[in-house]
């Protein structure tokens, strides 16, 4: 009888076991929230559908592919960032588990997170009415001096915008506004940030958080926020002719500038690494255009600058970003991602500022411009007034047959 109650309690604690590991997370919409620096919650939402994902912030659909379960286990690899939401399945509806970077050359903290299914909302359900406005441009400084400008929308409480810097946007934000109190959160992959703050009048106050730490931002209200022209910022230098030898990131057959595939072609030459969040946003703009406009006499080459000056390592991120967004055009592995080292590898340059930095070459082999940072999807009209621009100069590139370079008058 002894014998028959321990084998009925062992089946059925087995039986147990099987049905949690095969229990599977539903699909459909899910609230999560990551905890960081000083134990506050940044809140991120997302779609499951089978082994699909899908990151939501203001109007991006970061998509996630390969989703796997493991036991009672969930895996969201996020391959083109090199890192891993791991979850462990509580129910079919809540998860627990961590952000994790891979492949990092110092290790870094995991990030813990918590989702529910079900949940829509970013910050609370049911905001209470917003009694101030961010809506509008803003003079920004974060942190110790680092200047930006804030774009943001506002309708009722919903609160979405963005940051744009010298170097490249912020990507999208989503919150909310209540009283005079505003909170936005982002996670598209990289890392999730949270910001907290106060609206008075025309002044902003308020908590740039990550997951090790926060900083002070302090706004004004300017309806004529902007930044110094992207065109201004790095120089050819006069005299220094614009040449490099790189290998291919995927065959390993040293590509040159002066190789006959651009002889007497526009060039363009995008300086970025797969590690970058506008280096993605712009390859995201530029693989698409150039299959429609390659047979035009255009060609682009991307100069990657990867986190390990490793080739091996190289070609295995360079991949995953050429196969997401079906780059046709050459990207060559170039050194390490440092912009000292990138201004060492490309002499031409009075320096390289930023990840990603675009040169336009014309049919001479000539430094027509350089634009520095990139204004991606999230930054609305400056996002279409470089796409407008961006195809303009193409085209007077292409129409040019001196052996002058075009130039571009600051302030257009």
């Amino acid at each position: 009888m002894k014998r028959m109650s321990i084998l009925a309690v062992a089946g059925m604690l087995l039986a147990g076991f099987v049905t949690r590991a095969d229990t599977r997370p539903q699909d459909g919409f899910w609230r999560g929230t990551f905890t960081v620096a000083d134990g506050q919650e940044s809140p991120f939402n997302f779609e499951l559908k089978g082994r699909n994902a899908w990151l939501l912030n203001g109007s991006e659909r970061f998509e996630i592919t390969g989703v796997h379960q493991k036991g009672d286990s969930l895996f969201f690899p996020v391959a083109i960032y090199d890192a891993v939401l791991a979850a462990k399945i509580e129910t079919n509806q809540t998860l627990t588990g961590v952000f994790k970077r891979l492949g990092t050359t110092t290790p870094v903290a995991d990030i813990p997170f918590r989702a529910e299914w079900g949940k829509r909302y970013r910050f609370v359900e049911k905001p209470a009415a917003a009694t101030a406005s961010l809506q509008g441009n803003w003079d920004v400084t974060i942190g110790k001096g680092s200047k930006v400008v804030g774009v943001f929308e506002q309708s009722g409480s919903k609160l979405t915008g963005t940051f744009l810097s010298t170097t490249g946007d912020y990507r999208y934000f989503e919150g909310s506004v209540q009283g005079n109190a505003f909170a936005l959160s982002t996670f598209s992959g990289s890392s999730p940030t949270l910001i907290k703050g106060t609206i008075e009048g025309n002044e902003l106050t308020a908590e740039f958080i990550g997951a090790r730490g926060a900083q002070p931002i302090k706004g004004l209200r300017n309806d004529q926020a902007a930044l110094p022209d992207a065109y201004t910022l790095t120089k050819s230098k006069e005299g220094v002719p614009f040449d490099f030898t790189f290998p291919d990131a995927f065959t390993g057959k040293p590509v040159s500038l002066k190789d006959p595939k651009y002889k007497g072609k526009v060039v363009i030459v995008t300086i970025l690494g797969s590690w970058c969040p506008n280096c993605i946003d712009e390859t995201g703009f530029l693989a698409p255009w150039y299959k429609a406009n390659k047979d035009r006499g255009i060609e682009i080459i991307g100069l990657a600058f990867e986190r390990k000056n490793d080739p091996a390592f190289a070609k295995t991120r360079l991949e995953t970003l050429k196969k997401r967004f079906g780059v046709e055009y050459d990207i060559l592995f170039s050194g390490l991602a440092d912009k000292k080292y990138a201004s060492a590898a490309l002499p031409a340059l009075s320096e390289v500022l930023s990840f990603p930095t675009t040169i336009y070459v014309n049919r001479q082999g000539e430094i027509a411009k350089i634009h520095t940072g990139y204004s991606g999807p999230a930054t609305g009209k400056y996002y279409d007034e470089f796409v407008k621009e961006f195809n303009t100069d193409v085209d007077q590139l292409l129409k040019e047959t001196s052996q002058k370079t075009v130039t571009r008058q600051s302030g257009k």
